[in-house]
């Protein structure tokens, strides 16, 4: 191992340490938020928000890390939305932290038990998810309803999982049946570059990076109203691929090859 890496490996695992005690400390100040607002504050929007702060710190604090925001106007706290974006790495839900927009995630339920984190996402009442598990799914399904019912948004990754190249998946049907059934509008956000921050199932810290989360207009009921589900999750696929670098970079390809040929 090189004295580079190895200055990058030690760097990781501090701040790795940092987060684990840091996280401690933010936990409890959540859990005095959720006692004082307990009466008052039944969206949870406060503890959303503080959370939000919580997650941005870890962006903050890391020098090689910046977050471009774009859009972010287009979001409107009185309005409830099915939000869906692409999904690269374990950065990205810290970079849709970054909007400071009230929201329930759909995780693992696997997640839900790591010390502190976990602990806080059940604080803030985000949705556990098991795959594969039929019950599971309907009982998620049911608890975003719910939500969207009483004017919380709900936020998902409709690929399921972290795309290794960046090149989108394409998009599973769920959040598009949600937002169909209640009647309401998706809005669609794209992620660049935290691939190239924190690549899938690695912990080493690469390099200075400005990741990108971009807001698109939101899509509103009446556009998908007499669509397919399955037609619906396509066009939102097409639209946030459209902005995502690698698409980008595909389709210039492509255009190259054919005046090429």
């Amino acid at each position: 191992m090189s004295f580079k890496s190895f200055g990058i490996t030690c760097f990781s695992y501090a701040y790795i340490a940092f987060v684990g005690i840091h996280s401690a400390i933010m936990f409890i100040i959540a859990c005095f938020i959720r006692l004082l607002t307990h009466f008052f504050d039944k969206r949870l929007i406060l503890l959303n928000l503080f959370t939000s702060f919580w997650a941005s710190t870890y962006i903050w604090c890391m020098p090689i890390w910046s977050v471009k925001i774009t859009g972010r106007r287009k979001m409107d706290m009185k309005k409830n939305y099915v939000i869906v974006a692409n999904h690269q790495s374990q950065l990205d839900v810290l970079v849709v932290y970054r909007l400071f927009f009230p929201f329930r995630w759909i995780s693992k339920a696997e997640v839900f038990n790591l010390p502190f984190i976990g602990w806080n996402m059940t604080l803030n009442g985000h949705v556990k998810l098991k795959r594969g598990d039929k019950e599971s799914i309907a009982q998620m399904m049911d608890q975003c309803k719910k939500f969207l019912k009483n004017n919380i948004s709900i936020m998902m990754f409709p690929e399921g999982t972290r795309s290794k190249t960046g090149i989108v998946k394409p998009f599973k049907n769920g959040a598009f049946m949600l937002a169909k059934k209640m009647k309401k509008p998706i809005l669609p956000l794209v992620i660049n570059n935290t691939k190239d921050a924190l690549p899938k199932y690695s912990l080493t810290l690469r390099g200075r990076h400005k990741m990108d989360i971009r807001v698109l207009d939101e899509i509103p009921f009446s556009v998908f109203e007499y669509m397919e589900v399955d037609d619906t999750a396509k066009m939102v696929q097409k639209m946030i691929s459209s902005h995502v670098k690698e698409h980008i970079a595909l389709e210039q390809g492509k255009y190259i090859g054919r005046l090429a040929n």
